[in-house]
């Protein structure tokens, strides 16, 4: 195994497995009071897959193992009534935390501490083709208004990493929750 270690870089965070599988370094360039300004990391998935297409089944594991041998198949993902997941739902997952995260960020960058922020993402498939993302988020936080939230979550919908990597019409909504001071 080879450990990159990036010049000028500070070591936020390293997470070792037993026995050593891989080591994750994640690692701020650059770092000026507390903002990230650039962050160099990979993160990896796998997938193991055995018989046909409507047959066969899949697993997938994913490099924190969360995903741990997760079942994957034909009827997870087009039919239903079996337990397991499909990449529609994992990218529906992806962009959530992404966009919320997005959104978290930029209310940190006002100085400002959501109490809440729930996001629903609802990917469309047609005809085998992914169409669109619809981001549903419901924040509560104190010190902005409902148009301000709004503005955030619509800058978030275009910049989130996610947003940004994917070709497709996506929208979303913003409820807004106020919080007294």
């Amino acid at each position: 195994m080879v450990l990159f270690v990036e010049p000028n870089c500070q070591i936020i965070d390293r997470i070792h497995k037993i026995p050593l599988f891989y080591v994750t370094q994640l690692c701020i360039v650059n770092n000026d009071t507390n903002k990230l300004k650039e962050i160099k990391m990979k993160r990896t998935a796998k997938a193991h897959w055995a018989g046909t297409i409507k047959d066969g089944k899949g697993e997938l594991t994913t490099q924190s193992e969360i995903l741990n041998k997760t079942n994957y198949s034909f009827k997870t993902r087009f039919v239903g009534g079996e337990t397991g997941t499909n990449p529609e739902e994992l990218l529906a997952a992806a962009h959530a935390g992404c966009f919320t995260m997005a959104v978290s960020a930029a209310l940190t960058e006002k100085g400002l501490n959501p109490a809440s922020l729930d996001t629903e993402a609802t990917v469309t498939m047609e005809n085998f083709n992914i169409i669109s993302v619809h981001l549903s988020i419901t924040g509560s936080v104190s010190g902005i208004s409902a148009d301000e939230f709004e503005a955030i979550t619509k800058s978030a919908e275009q910049n989130c990493l996610i947003s940004r990597v994917l070709n497709i019409p996506i929208s979303s909504e913003a409820h807004f929750v106020s919080l007294l001071k």
